[in-house]
């Protein structure tokens, strides 16, 4: 299933999943199903994602149902289906209960230290570290980021991002994909130069990275990369693209601690709740930062950054 939220033009927010070249809202479709005795679901499925996805699986389970019926009787003349054209999407959780990134892949790691005359920190590889950064300044695909007045040196990093679908705590590796609910494209948009500042303090990154974070466009369902699966990792290609020209290529399979570390790592002495979103980190070759100013300069007002993960679609954002 691939979740989204979609604006819709009178009734604002609301959370659907896509079906071909439509979107269907789940809460309508739901009492629509329940009319035709075809949803055996009591009570209706929720307009908010987020609700959705702290409903547990009986919610997916009821998605799937609709969208097989949808399958058998197709979606003409249906008032809660949306063409996927031009109906604009936010991120498919506008906001999440949290956001905690991480700095999983080494070659990232390595390549950016270098840059700086920097070897790599040993406690690195010891753990997979993390930062907090602001669950409120989520924007979707197609939306414009505002490039803050503070900074010159705006940057972007190309991420893929789970999203926590089932509650726990000390969550063993083992058995951390079944707390994952979707994967979905992320970009951890950076002030470098203020975040060059901050870390010297020896915290942070803060307000280098307060101001927005990209996510989208929907959020895919694990059983839909089974086929590209390799223990706690997928297959997957990341590309990055600033003007139609690609900067950034690299592979969600090449990240050295998996989802399930990361989430064992976050869960230990600390409850995950559905809503949760946890960021890979940048992949290799992933940002300007990396790449160094000589292949890209910063990013400016008119740019145009798009993510695409391979199964996960293309997040694209404009500059202003």
């Amino acid at each position: 299933m691939k979740y989204v939220t979609y604006q819709h033009p009178a009734d604002g927010a609301r959370a659907g999943f896509l079906h071909g070249a439509h979107i269907v809202d789940l809460e309508r479709s739901c009492q629509w199903a329940q009319h035709k005795g075809r949803c055996d679901l009591q009570r209706p499925l929720p307009v908010a994602l987020l609700a959705f996805l702290e409903g547990g699986p009986e919610m997916g389970a009821r998605a799937r149902e609709i969208a097989r019926l949808l399958d058998e009787v197709g979606v003409e003349g249906l008032d809660f289906v949306l063409p996927a054209h031009g109906t604009p999407l936010l991120s498919p959780l506008p906001t999440p209960r949290s956001f905690r990134d991480f700095y999983a892949f080494e070659e990232h790691v390595k390549t950016a230290r270098g840059r700086r005359g920097l070897e790599m920190v040993p406690e690195w590889y010891h753990f997979p570290v993390f930062y907090f950064s602001n669950h409120n300044a989520f924007v979707g695909p197609e939306q414009d980021v505002p490039r803050p007045r503070y900074t010159e040196w705006l940057d972007y990093e190309l991420e893929i991002a789970c999203v926590i679908g089932k509650e726990g705590r000390d969550i063993t590796p083992e058995n951390a994909l079944e707390h994952i609910a979707g994967l979905a494209v992320l970009n951890d948009w950076s002030a470098r130069d203020i975040q060059r500042e901050e870390v010297k303090v020896g915290l942070g990154p803060a307000k280098g990275k307060d101001f927005a974070t990209s996510m989208g466009p929907y959020l895919l369902t694990l059983d839909e990369l089974e086929d590209v699966r390799d223990g706690a990792r997928w297959n997957l290609t990341m590309t990055a693209r600033v003007n139609g020209r690609e900067l950034s290529r690299g592979n969600a399979r090449q990240i050295y601690f998996s989802f399930a570390e990361l989430i064992a790592r976050a869960s230990d002495g600390v409850t995950l709740y559905p809503g949760d979103v946890i960021g890979s980190g940048t992949v290799g070759t992933g940002c300007i930062l990396e790449l160094g100013t000589d292949v890209h300069r910063w990013l400016e007002p008119g740019d145009v950054v798009e993510m695409e993960i391979e199964r996960l679609g293309i997040l694209r954002n404009r500059i202003v």
